[in-house]
């Protein structure tokens, strides 16, 4: 099959679909890859070292959608690659459709075949294509919290850690799943008062033992998660809803209940946020005030440690592209937890999730979107 991965577009994106090494064992299985010029530059993957491995360098992104029939991607595609997209591409990569109805009419009138990595799943039921990114961005949101609550970035001025006599700063993350946990590893190391909310009490037990006390939990019972949500120096919205739109957990009425340079850092804002005030953001201007809260939104939040997070990714996903390229229609067939990744097929939105996020009905009429 003929692979090609393009330059990521998004603002400060430089993560990149595949890793020389990656294309290498791809070239080895027969397939031709073709990169765009200066895909993986940013992150030490030269040019040169893609032509090492056995792809060819392709000088702009029009040649390369024109030349491939899978393509390997980091972030969504974004509108100029949607117009490139035709009904014989295979698109592999994120695309958070539940937060963009928009881009999601796009893609189903281009008539491609995409696949979600995020809804990916394995034999246990997890996504092991999120999970990567997952941990980076949690790990990632305590120290952005860290930095965010500095003055001069407009936070409260309170150390996370504290010293010895002044108490450290409260944490309280919202969900206990890959990204709250690894919240939660960073914050405790920094030596915050942590406290993780989830609706599962398996899975707080499972924290706690974990954390072995380091951290506090609670159930998720409202009144009770409103005082920690409007007592605390951080709140990390961690929460997924795999597909969908992630619910709204700090209402904008709390804001005023809490300190005047408190930090929201929204780890759900690719499916929407889960704080009502939450709005994307960008790693060139990650942050602004609301009623005097600070909230850092960015939707790429990997993106700013591009070199880790994609040899992550690269590391999860590698085996998903061997297999698509050698036989998509196969591939799907016979493992259903990737097939539960196909969001859109020849023009039909086919995502369970999606389709109930946005009350969609598959028509003709959805074609006629350009």
């Amino acid at each position: 099959m003929k692979i090609g991965v393009p330059k990521e577009i998004k603002i400060a994106e430089q993560r990149v679909g595949l890793t020389p090494d990656a294309v290498a064992s791809l070239v080895a299985d027969g397939h031709q890859l073709f990169i765009e010029t200066q895909a993986g530059s940013a992150i030490g993957y030269s040019d040169d070292r893609y032509l090492a491995a056995g792809a060819k360098i392709l000088a702009n992104p029009v040649t390369l959608f024109e030349t491939v029939d899978m393509i390997v991607k980091v972030k969504e595609p974004q509108p100029n690659e949607i117009a490139m997209l035709t009904p014989r591409h295979i698109l592999f990569t994120y695309l958070h459709l539940a937060a963009d109805r928009k881009m999601t009419e796009q893609l189903v009138a281009s008539g491609c075949r995409a696949i979600a990595y995020e809804t990916v799943r394995d034999a246990h039921g997890r996504l092991p294509l999120l999970a990567p990114m997952s941990q980076v961005a949690g790990r990632m949101a305590s120290q952005v919290a860290a930095e965010s609550l500095m003055l001069h970035r407009g936070g409260s001025g309170k150390l996370m850690g504290g010293v010895p006599g002044v108490a450290p700063a409260k944490v309280c993350i919202l969900g206990g799943g890959v990204v709250g946990t690894e919240a939660a590893r960073i914050a405790v190391g920094l030596g915050a008062d942590v406290t993780i909310v989830d609706r599962s009490l398996p899975r707080l037990a499972q924290l706690d033992d974990l954390f072995n006390g380091r951290v506090k939990t609670q159930a998720a019972i409202s009144a009770v998660v409103d005082l920690l949500v409007e007592s605390a120096d951080v709140v990390i919205g961690a929460v997924l809803v795999p597909g969908a739109r992630a619910p709204k957990l700090v209402r904008r009425e709390q804001l005023t209940r809490m300190q005047n340079g408190s930090v929201l850092v929204d780890v759900a804002i690719d499916q929407g946020g889960c704080f009502e005030t939450s709005r994307p953001t960008t790693h060139t201007d990650p942050s602004y005030i609301v009623d005097g809260v600070l909230h850092y939104c960015v939707a790429n939040m990997p993106g700013a440690v591009a070199r880790t997070s994609t040899e992550a990714l690269v590391a999860a996903t590698l085996p998903y592209v061997h297999r698509l390229a050698k036989n998509t229609q196969e591939a799907l067939d016979n493992d259903a937890g990737l097939h539960q990744g196909l969001s859109i097929d020849a023009g039909k939105l086919v995502c369970a999730d999606v389709i109930t996020a946005f009350n969609w009905a598959n028509t003709d009429e959805h074609k006629k979107i350009a």
